[in-house]
């Protein structure tokens, strides 16, 4: 069957050289080699599923450390092989990999309904509801999925803040038609009846979540994600660099490090409620690391005498910042 995933990725480079095979194996990390290839001439990108089921645990318990953990663990890669990073997708958020006091807490956090519930180890429903619809909460969320190591998958809707329709079953709840705008049935089609019903009621409707008013909104979800998508693509150190966890001094914050052609960058984040004050060290690859740039705004840090740069952190904040800059931005 390995040969059989050679065969396919050397068909579809011949065919169509700038296509990628995405595979969604959810397997544990001893056995990521057999689908990337020992040499990466197997799959091209694997979704991390490791990775997605202990980040869902950190955000219920506002604990990074088995994040931290599930990112060692799948931190070997070939150099053309890449993860997709993720949060939801079509089917159940699987928790199969936790343990049962893990599962339990995120149940508790995100799907305590057993209408909310699949299979005994999973959870069918989107982002949006199981954050509460809390805006702080589901930024924090995709900033934290795109700057783990890998290439961000995005789940259509969820650039809006997409609801579910639990009434629908199994798996069809969050499959439920794309919001375009408040024309009939959310501007999908023109049938009268649907294959699934769109979401028409409720603080998810199609009447208050579409893509059509927020294009129009500067400060709405959709207009947010390509901002920080945009930024994304200006930091390549995530996809192509090196990467190591930096020490924060408390459990619910996590801080990841990359290093690319003499490059840095350093991204933190507070899974808590809670603000959350930590001091950290930073070496830049030239130079003492004393500034760190802000990239999403003008709150950039400035080490002390003691070379530690001291971050305030509110609850569900994050921050992006490149590693040392230019002299006139030090104080």
């Amino acid at each position: 069957q390995y040969e059989m995933l050679r065969a396919m990725r050397e068909f579809l480079q011949w065919r169509q050289g700038d296509a990628i095979i995405l595979a969604e194996a959810n397997v544990l990390p001893s056995t990521d080699m057999n689908y990337f290839g020992r040499s990466g001439d197997r799959m091209h990108m694997m979704f991390n599923f490791q990775v997605n089921q202990h980040l869902f645990y950190a955000l219920a318990a506002s604990d990074a450390r088995p994040l931290r953990r599930a990112l060692n663990a799948t931190q070997r890669l070939p150099k053309t092989a890449q993860w997709g990073m993720f949060l939801r997708n079509n089917d159940e958020l699987d928790l199969g990999r936790l343990t049962e006091m893990q599962r339990e807490t995120v149940f508790a956090a995100f799907g305590p309904e057993p209408t909310m519930q699949l299979y005994e180890r999973g959870i069918r429903r989107r982002l949006a509801p199981m954050l509460d619809g809390d805006r702080r909460r589901i930024e924090m969320a995709y900033s934290l999925m795109f700057t783990l190591p890998g290439a961000g998958v995005l789940r259509y809707g969820d650039e809006l803040g997409m609801g579910d329709d639990l009434s629908l079953p199994e798996r069809q709840c969050a499959r439920t038609p794309m919001q375009w705008s408040t024309e009939p049935n959310a501007g999908f089609t023109k049938s009268e009846n649907p294959i699934l019903p769109v979401i028409h009621e409720g603080p998810y409707g199609y009447d208050h979540v579409n893509a059509a008013a927020q294009r129009r909104d500067p400060d709405s979800l959709l207009n947010w994600t390509e901002r920080i998508i945009r930024m994304r693509k200006e930091v390549p150190e995530i996809g192509w660099g090196r990467f190591e966890s930096i020490a924060t001094g408390d459990s619910s914050v996590l801080a990841i490090r990359y290093d690319w052609r003499n490059n840095s960058a350093l991204f933190v984040h507070n899974l808590g409620s809670a603000p959350r004050e930590i001091s950290l060290t930073v070496k830049a690859p030239e130079g003492s690391g004393r500034l760190l740039v802000n990239l999403l705004s003008e709150d950039h840090s400035q080490a002390d005498a003691d070379g530690r740069h001291r971050l305030l952190l509110e609850g569900y904040g994050y921050r992006w910042y490149r590693i040392g800059g230019l002299d006139y931005l030090l104080k």
